[in-house]
């Protein structure tokens, strides 16, 4: 009677240790659609972005993004590489720190008549936040961050995102950047291993 007893509350609480036992994965590739909307004129293109664990606690994060300006034929290229430091809060919850080298470049380009040469500016940031497993098939993160560099004065800035799971590799994924004077945003698919 006491096995069947063990065996029933075991059996029953299986379920809740699988949810339980899910969590956010740091191994992830996608792309899709990136607009920002800034004071002046607005941009819209493509990114890339991934992630690799490297360790439990650790990994390696990489984005991409070329737009394009709105009334400017030029292209603005913008990247970034870094290191994410994750520690578990609780089964579903993890603070997470990223730290990064970014770097933003266009093109030599024509307004107005007036030819103005390309432009570069490198920097980094670092960020601070929660990445959560929400339910089965919603992740979401909240950041608080600030980027600073050579060629443009230090701002903070907040990132919300959010992946819809379809599968358990496949979700769509969003992601918006708040800064003084800008709002960046992100949608696409993501696949997670």
């Amino acid at each position: 009677m006491k096995k069947s007893l063990l065996a029933l509350t075991l059996l029953a609480a299986a379920p809740f240790a699988a949810s339980a036992a899910e969590g956010v994965s740091y191994n992830y590739v996608e792309g899709g659609y990136t607009a920002a909307n800034l004071d002046g004129p607005d941009t819209d293109g493509w990114a890339l972005k991934g992630s690799v664990a490297v360790h439990p606690n650790f990994h390696l994060f990489a984005d991409y993004s070329t737009q394009e300006v709105d009334d400017v034929n030029v292209d603005f290229d913008q990247w970034r590489v870094g290191l994410g430091y994750n520690h578990e809060l609780s089964q579903r919850v993890d603070l997470l720190t990223r730290v990064a080298y970014e770097k933003a470049k266009t093109d030599s380009f024509t307004v107005g008549g007036q030819r103005v040469p390309s432009l570069s500016a490198d920097g980094y940031s670092v960020e601070v936040g929660v990445n959560s497993a929400l339910t089965n098939r919603l992740t979401g993160y909240a950041l608080a961050g600030y980027e600073d560099g050579d060629d443009y004065d230090g701002d903070f800035y907040g990132r919300l995102g959010a992946q819809v799971k379809f599968t358990p590799n496949w979700s769509a994924s969003a992601d918006v950047k708040f800064a003084d004077g800008v709002t960046q945003w992100f949608v696409g698919p993501r696949f997670s291993w």
